[in-house]
């Protein structure tokens, strides 16, 4: 009787076991009945038929990372890198990942390698470091279109290193190196020119100031020889007015004779001291009577003008 019913306890127990499962929150479960898909089980208690139905597969609900080992790639540039990354993806479809592919993890990480080397392919060295977040989305794009028929979903790649060779990171340190100096071969050029180019607009500045200023002064000495005429020519006419006044006045004729013997006399006695031969003029025989007659002219005219004697 004890062993019957410890039997029959286990086969209940057996029954029971396959009749109930719980599926937790975080995984997806598939179920077949006789070899043949029937339906997913979300997370909660489900009952199934014993012998009949059974969970083929379990997949994780949540999102998934994936290491991506380092592999070597070739820039366009012919440089030789080692990258590395991860991969994020979520599974979308259980009844896909469990029959679209055998081993989605696998092919998602094989996938990404590929791709990788491809995208790396089609940008230089110097692209790949600059462009990383471009390039992350390219791959992203490439493996979630091939991984579309899987039921999985990638929801992004992110490259952890890019390591170039030692023979690279040399070549990229001349590199460097040289642009470095044409840097500073540039700037000093440039402050050559700068400084070229201060100096000529300063002298460019002074000829002006100085042209401006010898313009100015010949302006000035021209409207102060000008004035100076002006005066002149104002002093000059007044001048011939006042004589041509005192000329009308009675005896005004002859004062102007009387003046223009003095200023003949003084001539002549200024060409006389100076020239070192007696030149006389030819009336000199007339003299006496000349200056006879300057003296009566004299003695006239005198008493008429104002302050005469």
């Amino acid at each position: 009787m004890f062993t019957a019913f410890t039997v029959f306890t286990i086969i209940v127990l057996f029954v029971l076991w396959n009749t109930v499962i719980v599926i937790p929150e975080r995984e997806l479960s598939v179920v077949e009945r006789l070899g043949k898909f029937r339906k997913v089980l979300e997370p909660g208690i489900h009952f199934l038929i014993p012998f009949f139905d059974r969970v083929a597969y379990t997949h994780e609900a949540r999102e998934q990372v994936f290491d991506i080992p380092p592999q070597t790639c070739i820039t366009q540039d012919n440089m030789q890198v080692s990258i590395d990354g991860l991969v994020y993806l979520k599974v979308i479809d259980p009844k896909l990942a469990s029959y679209g592919i055998g081993n989605y993890k696998n092919a998602s990480v094989n996938l990404a390698q590929t791709t990788m080397r491809s995208e790396v392919g089609k940008l230089s060295l110097s692209k790949a470091f600059s462009e990383r977040d471009s390039l992350n989305e390219k791959i992203v794009r490439e493996i979630d279109i091939a991984s579309d028929s899987w039921g999985i979903k990638v929801l992004r790649y992110e490259i952890k290193n890019i390591r170039p060779s030692s023979n690279v990171i040399s070549t990229l340190e001349k590199q460097m190196e040289a642009e470095r100096e044409k840097r500073a071969d540039i700037t000093l050029a440039l402050a050559i020119k700068e400084n070229r180019i201060i100096l000529s607009e300063g002298e460019k500045t002074e000829a002006i100031n100085i042209s401006e200023g010898e313009k100015q002064s010949k302006i000035n000495l021209a409207k102060g020889r000008a004035r100076e005429i002006e005066l002149i020519s104002t002093a000059t006419a007044e001048g011939v007015r006042t004589v041509a006044e005192a000329v009308n006045t009675p005896g005004g004729d002859k004062a102007v004779k009387l003046q223009l013997v003095e200023q003949f006399i003084g001539e002549v006695g200024k060409i006389m001291d100076k020239s070192k031969i007696s030149v006389l003029p030819s009336e000199m025989a007339n003299i006496k009577g000349f200056f006879e007659g300057a003296s009566q002219v004299s003695k006239t005219v005198m008493p008429r003008i104002p302050g005469g004697k």
